[in-house]
C-alpha cells in the first residue's frame, strides 16, 4: 500500500457529466499516501445497442497503480465483448469480463516487465440501464444505493476473515493472519495480485485471491436518489448510513456534484482517513433538489461556527487548531450535516484560524490532527 507523507496532498481530480437521464460527479485525492493508486471511469451512453446505458467504476490499486489504471481503461470493453453480455445475460457477462481481463493482464508486457511491481486492484462498478442497476464488486471498494435518504442496497466487502473467503483461502493452502491473506493482503478478492494466484491445480476462482466479482441486479425505483461508488479510503471512516444522509443533505444545498464529491472526500480526510480516496456520485431523477430553506440553514450554521471560532481565538492568546475544534464541538451545535458532523465544516474553522495565525497550514493538516485527536468522536 505504500508509505505516508508528512502532509496530505489535497489537490483533487474532478469530473462531472450527465446523460441517459443521469448526472454524476467524481472526486479523487491522494491524501496521506505516498503515491496515488486509485483510478476511475465514467461514461453515460454506451455504444449501440446500449446507448441508453451508462457505466461507472472505481478501482483501488495496491502495491502500485498499474493494474488499477489498466482496468479503468479496459474493463468496460472486456465486459461488452463477452457473448453473454451481447446476448442479454448481463450478470454472467460482467463476471466473464472480470475473469478475462484478469487472465489477459497476467501476460501483458507492460505489466510483466517488472513482475514484483504488478500489484493488484479492487473494483466496484455499475451498469445503469433504464430499468435496472447491475452492480459488481471485487474486493473492498463498495457501492451503496440510496433511496429516501437511506441505504437500501450495498455490496459486501471481500475480506479474508469472512467465512466463505477464509474457506477458499485455506483450501488453496493459505491462511488468514491478522485479517490478511497469508498475513499480507487485506482483501480476499482482487484483479492482479498474481503472487496469490499460482496454484496450477486449482481454478481461476479457487486461488488464494480470487478475481471473481459478486454481481447484483437491482430494479430501479422512482424514489431512487443516488448511487455511490467509492474505495475503502471513504468507507474506513464513513458508514453506508453516513454517506447517504450526508450526500442527501448536501444535495439540498447545491446541485454541483463535483462540489458534493469534494465535500465527501474532504470530510473523510478530516474524519481521519489515511488512504487514497475516490468517490463517484450518480444522481437519479428522484434525488432532492436545492431549497432556499436548506441553503439558508447551512449559511446560518457556518456563520455560527465562524462566530464561535472568533470568540475562542480572541479569548485565548495561544490555541492549537485541534483545541479550537474541540472547543467548538463542545458548543453542541444543532443542524450539523448528518453523517458529516463538524468535520464537514472544517473549512470554516480553518479559514478563521489562519486569519489569526497566518502560515499555519502544517498545523491544520498535521498528523497530530488525526493521530492524537479522536475525530470519530465528533459525529
Amino acid at each position: 500500500m505504500g508509505g505516508f507523507l508528512d502532509k496530505p496532498k489535497t489537490n483533487k481530480s474532478n469530473e462531472h457529466g450527465e446523460g441517459a437521464k443521469l448526472k454524476f460527479g467524481i472526486s479523487s485525492m491522494q491524501g496521506w499516501r505516498s503515491e496515488m493508486e486509485d483510478a476511475h471511469y465514467a461514461q453515460t451512453g454506451l455504444s449501440e445497442p446500449f446507448s441508453d446505458w451508462s457505466f461507472f467504476a472505481v478501482f483501488d490499486g495496491h502495491a502500485g497503480g498499474k493494474v488499477s489504471e489498466h482496468c479503468s481503461k479496459n474493463l468496460l470493453k472486456f465486459v461488452l465483448e463477452t457473448d453473454e453480455f451481447k446476448n442479454g445475460d448481463f450478470i454472467k457477462g460482467i463476471r466473464t469480463g472480470f475473469l478475462r481481463i484478469d487472465e489477459v493482464m497476467r501476460v501483458l508486457p507492460e505489466l510483466t516487465a517488472e513482475p514484483e511491481k504488478i500489484g493488484g486492484t479492487t473494483a466496484v462498478c455499475s451498469f445503469i440501464a433504464p430499468n435496472q442497476l447491475y452492480i459488481a464488486n471485487c474486493g473492498d471498494s463498495r457501492a451503496v444505493l440510496c433511496r429516501n435518504g437511506r441505504p437500501v442496497f450495498a455490496t459486501q466487502d471481500h475480506k479474508p476473515e469472512l467465512p466463505k473467503e477464509t474457506e477458499r483461502i485455506q483450501q488453496a493452502g493459505g491462511s488468514v493472519m491478522i485479517q490478511r491473506v497469508n498475513g499480507s493482503l487485506a482483501v480476499s478478492r482482487a484483479l492482479g495480485d498474481y503472487d496469490f494466484k499460482n496454484d496450477r491445480e486449482k481454478g481461476q476462482c479457487e486461488q488464494l485471491v480470487s478475481p471473481e466479482p459478486e454481481v447484483f441486479c437491482e430494479e430501479r425505483q422512482e424514489d431512487d436518489e443516488f448511487l455511490v461508488l467509492a474505495c475503502d479510503g471513504v468507507w474506513d471512516v464513513m458508514t453506508n448510513e453516513d454517506i447517504c444522509s450526508f450526500i442527501q443533505s448536501r444535495l439540498k444545498v447545491t446541485n454541483d456534484l463535483e462540489l458534493v464529491s469534494n465535500q465527501v472526500i474532504d470530510t473523510c480526510l478530516h474524519k481521519g482517513s489515511r488512504d487514497n480516496m475516490s468517490v463517484i456520485i450518480i444522481v437519479f431523477p428522484g434525488a432532492p433538489q436545492p431549497s432556499p430553506e436548506a441553503i439558508a440553514a447551512d449559511e446560518r450554521l457556518e456563520k455560527e461556527i465562524e462566530k464561535y471560532a472568533r470568540e475562542e481565538l480572541t479569548i485565548k492568546e495561544q490555541i492549537q487548531y485541534v483545541e479550537l475544534v474541540d472547543a467548538i464541538q463542545r458548543k453542541q451545535l444543532s443542524d450539523l450535516p448528518p453523517g458529516g458532523g463538524l468535520q464537514s465544516k472544517y473549512h470554516v474553522m480553518e479559514n478563521v484560524y489562519k486569519e489569526f495565525y497566518p502560515n499555519t497550514d502544517d498545523q491544520c493538516e498535521s498528523p497530530m490532527v488525526h493521530d492524537e485527536f479522536d475525530f470519530k468522536s465528533l459525529n
